[in-house]
């Protein structure tokens, strides 16, 4: 199953270090399939309010998006955007080309 690394960045300080991290970040997905989907753009927002930035991270599954995310390569870099941006990370699985909305009933909510 697809699975995505997905980051809400709030703010980020642009600099020397983050563009370091964005040289060095695309070395560091290959070995694990990994390949952007979304890196930032502008939004139209249809509803509510949006700040910040979306990146989006796509992996063929969850196991090869966490190895990526702990892989000493990664680990090395982190600290350049970590130390330069604020907002939340994570990872997630995506759903298969058969899915409804419904099904999420039958997962209890």
């Amino acid at each position: 199953m697809t699975a995505y690394a997905i980051a809400h960045l709030t703010s980020v300080e642009m600099g020397p270090a983050i563009a370091a991290y964005l040289e060095a970040i695309d070395a560091t997905l290959a070995p694990f399939g990994g390949r952007f989907v979304i890196h930032g753009g502008r939004p139209e927002v249809l509803e509510g309010a949006w700040s910040g930035d979306l990146i989006v991270i796509g992996f063929p599954d969850r196991a090869r998006a966490a190895a990526w995310y702990g892989s000493p390569a990664y680990q090395a870099i982190l600290p350049l955007r970590r130390d330069h941006s604020r907002g939340a990370c994570f990872l997630i699985e995506g759903v298969d080309e058969s899915h409804c909305a419904t099904d999420i009933l039958a997962q209890g909510g």
